[in-house]
């Protein structure tokens, strides 16, 4: 990874991949099973302004279509139809919240299907190769997410196994990629960082998975019910032991002002459904803070859903439409405010980036995280 800049712990700088280079801080946009929930392809978010990654998950694209099916059309960037970086959830935690009657052993995990039941099994092995299949530029480790709060014993064996399960995700990618088994052979491998709320399992599982010089690590298992606070907590126990040289990445986070939050201290990507999933239900962020297109207030309002956005959606698309589309039951709605959403994460992250580059970021954080937050 270059670093150009940092202005405290915050940092100005672009990832390599095999699809191009990712300007750093950036947002990923969660594609899960190919395509972002709201009838939103490749192509539109292609045409949105700052996109660079999109996110499918493992787990989601191996029970349906499978990956065979994907490999045999080219892998995901040919199936899909996005020409840019992709990245690879390992599967971990869609098994350990959406699976039932799990079996965890140390192969792996042993699952019923959230679709029909039938009894699957992952693990460190079949992730890699799932994700080899795929041909996704950054692929995840397979670890295990652990709930929160978690007894400190627990939280410390499945610390220990997920770093054994790191350990075989590397030596099955390496194998895969000498016996010419991937479909995108500059395929890079990430470490999570696991540990719940404890700050002494996250700094000693962060010493452990650092050792291997992976392309990149993440810190995995926040933003999943523990207080935001705790969240930051942990950010900053883990950074000074993440290598300064590679990628940070932070999973599943977050609101904009959680990304603020995390670039503040030093993360260099983030995903998250929310922008998608807040805007299916009318649920919209804005330069001026969140609004619920619902209201009744909305009914004739003529504005944009945003005055101060460029997106397609607030250039041709009056409030008071966009409430009727969602009254009507339209399904435009979902994917107009979506699109909306999305264009607002992305612009975010540029602005973050821009004001970095001007030496600037830490006046725009104060004054953002107080607006980005707040209900119009």
């Amino acid at each position: 990874m270059k670093i150009f800049k940092t202005e405290g712990a915050a940092r100005r700088g672009a990832i390599e991949t095999p699809h191009g280079m990712v300007q750093t801080p950036a947002f990923m946009n969660v594609a899960t099973s190919g395509a972002i929930k709201g009838a939103v392809s490749a192509y539109d978010l292609r045409d949105l302004a700052h996109c660079q990654v999109q996110l499918c998950n493992t787990y989601h694209l191996h029970v349906r279509p499978g990956e065979e099916l994907v490999r045999r059309l080219g892998g995901l960037h040919r199936f899909t139809g996005w020409n840019g970086p992709i990245l690879t959830d390992s599967g971990g935690f869609q098994v350990f919240s959406l699976a039932s009657l799990r079996n965890i052993t140390e192969d792996g995990v042993a699952f019923a299907s959230h679709i029909d039941g039938a009894r699957l099994f992952i693990g460190p092995e079949q992730s890699m190769q799932i994700q080899a299949a795929l041909g996704s530029d950054i692929a995840m480790a397979f670890d295990e997410c652990v709930e929160n709060p978690a007894e400190y014993g627990y939280a410390k064996a499945s610390c220990e196994r997920t770093v054994r399960w790191l350990y075989r995700c590397r030596d099955e990618m390496d194998r895969l990629l000498a016996a010419d088994k991937k479909v995108n052979p500059g395929q890079m491998l990430f470490g999570i960082n696991q540990g719940c709320t404890y700050e002494d399992l996250r700094v000693e599982n962060m010493k452990q998975i650092a050792r291997l010089d992976l392309p990149g690590y993440a810190i995995g298992g926040l933003a999943v019910g523990e207080p935001t606070q705790d969240m930051y907590r942990i950010i900053e126990a883990v950074e000074p032991y993440m290598p300064a040289d590679r990628p940070r990445y932070l999973m599943g986070v977050g609101t904009p002002v959680n990304i603020l939050e995390g670039v503040h201290r030093g993360v260099d990507l983030f995903d998250c459904v929310m922008p998608s999933r807040n805007a299916r239900h009318g649920h919209l962020f804005t330069w001026q803070g969140r609004i619920n297109i619902h209201n009744n207030k909305y009914f004739d309002d003529d504005r944009p859903l945003d005055p101060d956005c460029d997106c397609p959606v607030c250039r041709q698309h009056s409030r008071a439409y966009i409430r009727h589309l969602f009254k009507a039951g339209e399904a435009l709605g979902m994917r107009l405010t979506v699109l909306h959403n999305l264009h607002f994460y992305n612009t975010l992250l540029q602005r973050i980036r821009d004001a970095l580059d001007a030496g600037t970021f830490e006046s725009f954080y104060r004054e953002q995280r107080e607006i980005l937050d707040r209900r119009v």
